[in-house]
């Protein structure tokens, strides 16, 4: 080895040169309150119980998306509907009482996929917001159920309409795409 070597100049050297290109590099950091990050449509948050364009529940209590829960978070008692409710409610049995436990929830997208009424969805575009008291954990029917002022919408519902949007942009006929609320 030369004397420089010996010395480490070069490795000190070249060290310096790899720390100041980082230091004038774009910075990948983002302001996170203010300032979200997309996701991506895959992405799996907060959970939401659809209703149709009417404005009843999707939900017909049949337990499809507890059983199929892994971690064991969702519960529900199924009750039948009496006359008078035909606009709350779609079919003739219901959940009356619909919970998510937050804490155990593993955010695995069972429940969405074993659905048949398609009433359970993990929004693509919202964070499940921190738990600071223990009483915020148990989400019921008054945190889930969609608010039709402010209907989740996406793009594309299922994954073949989504695979025909992809094939449709790489072939250049969509370009502008507006998200729509579930049919």
């Amino acid at each position: 080895m030369t004397l420089a070597e010996r010395a480490y100049l070069p490795a000190i050297a070249t060290g310096l040169a790899i720390t100041i290109k980082h230091f004038f590099a774009k910075k990948v950091t983002i302001q996170y309150p203010e300032v979200k990050r997309y996701l991506g449509p895959v992405f799996r948050g907060r959970h939401i119980l659809k209703r149709d364009a009417d404005g009843r529940e999707r939900c017909t209590a049949c337990g499809l998306c507890a059983v199929a829960c892994p971690a064991e978070a969702i519960s529900m008692v199924a009750a039948e509907r009496v006359k008078g409710e035909e606009n709350l409610y779609r079919e003739e049995k219901y959940a009356a009482v619909y919970e998510v436990n937050m804490l155990r929830c593993i955010f695995c997208g069972l429940c969405e996929e074993a659905c048949p009424k398609q009433a359970v969805y993990l929004r693509h575009d919202e964070f499940v917001p921190v738990f600071t008291e223990r009483d915020q954990v148990i989400w019921g029917k008054d945190l889930l159920v969609e608010d039709m002022n402010n209907r989740y919408t996406r793009e594309a519902w299922t994954k073949e309409e989504a695979h025909l949007l992809d094939a449709k942009r790489a072939n250049g006929e969509a370009t502008n795409v507006v998200p729509r609320a579930i049919p």
